[in-house]
C-alpha cells in the first residue's frame, strides 16, 4: 500500500548528516534535487558544501564524492543546466531510500530539497492539501518511545 505525502515534508539524509530537512515534494520534476552552491571537481573527485550559512541545519562541512555523474537537467524553467548528481540515501516514513540527487543553487527558493517524481513513483501518493505528513508520524513515534523509556 503506498503512503501518502503533502506537497512539502522534513526528510533526513543520514549519509550526510541532515535530519529533518524542509523539501517540497514535486511531481513535475524527475530528478531529486539538494541545495548546494560550491561544488567542484578537485583531483577527479566531487566537493561540495551544502546548504547556506543562514540555515540551521548548515555545517560548513565539506563533502567528496568519488562517484558523481555530471548531467543536462531541465530547470524549472525549462532551460537545460549542467549539474553534478550524486546517489546518497533519503529517509521518509523511516524508509531509507537509495537514490540520486542533482546538486543546484536552490538559495532563492524556500526548499532546500526538491522530491522529484522518480523517488515518489509506486512509493507514495501525493495530497497537496496536506503537509508534513511523514515528519508528523516521526515525531509521534519519538514521542511514544520516549514516553515508554520513561
Amino acid at each position: 500500500m503506498q503512503k501518502i505525502l503533502g506537497r512539502y515534508d522534513r526528510v533526513d539524509l543520514p549519509e550526510l548528516g541532515l535530519s529533518d530537512i524542509h523539501a517540497k515534494i514535486d511531481t513535475g520534476a524527475y530528478t531529486s534535487s539538494l541545495h548546494c552552491r560550491r561544488a567542484q571537481i578537485v583531483d577527479g573527485k566531487l566537493e561540495f558544501v551544502l546548504l547556506d550559512e543562514e540555515h540551521p541545519e548548515f555545517t560548513g562541512m565539506k563533502f567528496v564524492f568519488t562517484q558523481f555523474e555530471v548531467r543536462d537537467i531541465k530547470n524549472s524553467f525549462g532551460e537545460v543546466e549542467r549539474r553534478f548528481v550524486i546517489t546518497t540515501t533519503l529517509k521518509i516514513f523511516e524508509e531509507e531510500i537509495v537514490t540520486e540527487f542533482s546538486l543546484s543553487n536552490r538559495g532563492s527558493l524556500k526548499f532546500p530539497i526538491l522530491i522529484g517524481r522518480k523517488i515518489l513513483r509506486d512509493r507514495y501518493l501525493i495530497d497537496v492539501k496536506k503537509k508534513n505528513v511523514s515528519y508528523r508520524e516521526k515525531r509521534k513515534h519519538l514521542r511514544k518511545v520516549k514516553r515508554q523509556n520513561g
